[in-house]
């Protein structure tokens, strides 16, 4: 099987680990993924909307509270909209969380990295993480 017969997205943020491993991870299981630098291209609502939807996740779910501004933006107050909170992610696509990955087996937010073995045909036996962390698949 081809990569264009399997084809895998990852919605990338270079600065992240967990994003860093899956990369790494689906290289591993042998697949040339496809990588959007999400923080470069943004975002649109109809994507967020799809994506988040085929994860079975809400906005809320899909936030990424640390290291961004939803808290000062009054993002994590329980009374926040579904539409705000994607408004926001528009407006700031820091605050999705990631990585997002996309295979013809669904779409997931991979965290852990090691979630992303769900989506695909095809995993290496073992996969050592950039913190030394090894991952034994079966």
């Amino acid at each position: 099987m081809t990569d264009i017969d399997f084809p895998v997205v990852i919605f990338h943020n270079p600065a992240c680990g967990t994003s860093r491993n899956t990369v790494e991870m689906v290289r591993a299981a042998g697949y040339t993924p496809k990588i959007v630098a999400y923080l470069e291209v943004g975002w649109t609502h109809d994507q967020l909307r799809k994506l988040a939807g085929e994860a079975g996740l809400s906005f809320r779910q899909l936030l990424r509270e640390k290291e961004t501004s939803a808290a000062e933006l009054g993002l994590l107050d329980q009374g926040i909209s579904e539409d705000r909170i994607l408004d926001a992610m528009v407006e700031q696509p820091i605050l999705v969380n990631r990585p997002l990955v996309v295979t013809p087996k669904g779409v997931k937010l991979c965290r852990p990295s090691e979630l992303v073995f769900d989506l695909l045909d095809r995993k290496p036996f073992s996969f050592t993480k950039e913190d030394g962390e090894i991952v034994v698949l079966e």
